[in-house]
């Protein structure tokens, strides 16, 4: 599991750095200034980037077996500025502590 991690990891800090760009400065040199290059770069590059981190966070997933809600909510973090660092981190965090920690508590039904 560790390389998927690794990979999930890099793949998040890219895709965070890209869409911060893509946010940042190009949608206001496109709509403040009329000048669309760097959307029009980056726009198509973030999009293929992302589908780069939905398999690798799918990929993360199976092998860490989450349940579909964290799944889901990890590959929805590298669609909002800055909160693919975060889930980078949390990630990281949560694959680092013992097996212990991590099982979820049984449901008692």
């Amino acid at each position: 599991m560790g390389a998927a991690l690794t990979r999930y990891r890099v793949i998040a800090w890219i895709v965070g750095v890209v869409l911060i760009l893509l946010v940042v400065i190009g949608m206001p040199l496109k709509y403040v200034f009329d000048n669309a290059v760097v959307v029009e770069t980056i726009g198509p590059a973030h999009g293929f980037l992302y589908m780069i981190y939905l398999v690798a966070a799918f990929d993360l997933s199976r092998r860490a077996d989450w349940p579909l809600k964290r799944m889901l909510l990890v590959m929805l973090a590298g669609t909002v500025p800055f909160v693919s660092f975060y889930a980078e981190r949390r990630v990281s965090a949560w694959l680092a502590a013992p097996q212990e920690q991590r099982a979820p508590e049984p449901v008692a039904r």
